[in-house]
């Protein structure tokens, strides 16, 4: 896939329309776990839009950092997938969903220190062994801190992905969000992300309370983080990247303008 492609998240409810119309996407990305059925019309659907665009499969349900074993049977889902489809990429989020076998509907953050570290980065070459395959790794948006940190978020990912052999899902909302709510700059954490780590950025919108930023996916790219990617851009130089917007969907026009101003930047 070439650098500065640009693409959007495939929702059921553009899929006819993008399907008319065809618009002058790079990739569309949608979300593992809604495909893992055996048939129906979701897979169907995507077997269309596969034969015209290129495809990233991004997961939510693996569950990488938990102490629960790994999902096999979650994986195996996941390689059928990927081997029906063949996808340009492959990825996941560097978060916990799921202890003792009951699954929360949220990405949970890790600890910031060495044992989290080891921990995850074992489970994500275990799950690049399983697919036969690199697996991207997004950094998420985190409300709390879980202890004591040892060390700087983005120290913590980078580390992470050496260690694994993965590379980066580098979501530039997610280092504004958590910028904003705990305290740091978010041009810092750029500059200390090697380039040949980040594969793949992410866009999406925020929504801001009284007291903190929230990561909804629901909202256009907020002007503060198109400043961040334009400087994302230039410290890692174009790289594929995605229009997240999952809730209040707006009409396919919004996506694409979105996707449009993203491809201007990276140009």
């Amino acid at each position: 896939m070439d650098a500065g492609a640009v693409g959007i998240g495939l929702r059921a409810q553009h899929y006819a329309e993008l399907l008319e119309r065809r618009p002058a996407l790079a990739f569309v990305e949608v979300h593992s776990e809604n495909y893992f059925g055996a048939g129906g019309a979701a897979l169907a659907w995507l077997e269309r839009t596969r034969a015209i665009y290129p495809l990233s499969l991004h997961g939510v349900g693996l569950s990488l950092g938990s102490c629960d074993p790994l999902d096999t049977g979650h994986l195996e889902r996941l390689r059928g997938l990927v081997q029906r489809f063949e996808p340009a990429f492959v990825s996941e989020h560097l978060s916990w969903s799921s202890v003792g076998g009951r699954h929360a509907n949220d990405l949970l953050p890790l600890p910031l220190d060495e044992e989290a570290i080891r921990h995850v980065a074992g489970r994500i070459g275990q799950a690049q062994e399983f697919l036969g395959r690199e697996l991207l790794v997004e950094n998420v948006s985190a409300y709390v801190r879980l202890g004591e940190s040892a060390m700087p978020e983005w120290e913590f990912v980078s580390e992470v992905a050496r260690r694994s052999g993965c590379r980066l899902l580098l979501d530039v909302n997610n280092i504004w969000v958590n910028a904003a709510n705990h305290g740091f700059d978010p041009d810092h954490y750029l500059e200390a992300i090697a380039p040949e780590l980040v594969a793949e950025i992410h866009l999406a919108g925020f929504e801001r309370t009284q007291d903190l930023l929230v990561d909804t996916h629901g909202a256009p790219v907020a002007e503060e983080v198109w400043g961040l990617y334009a400087r994302a851009i230039a410290r890692f130089g174009a790289r594929p990247t995605l229009i997240e917007w999952d809730t209040d969907l707006p009409a396919l026009d919004v996506l694409l303008a979105e996707a449009a101003r993203a491809g201007a930047v990276a140009a």
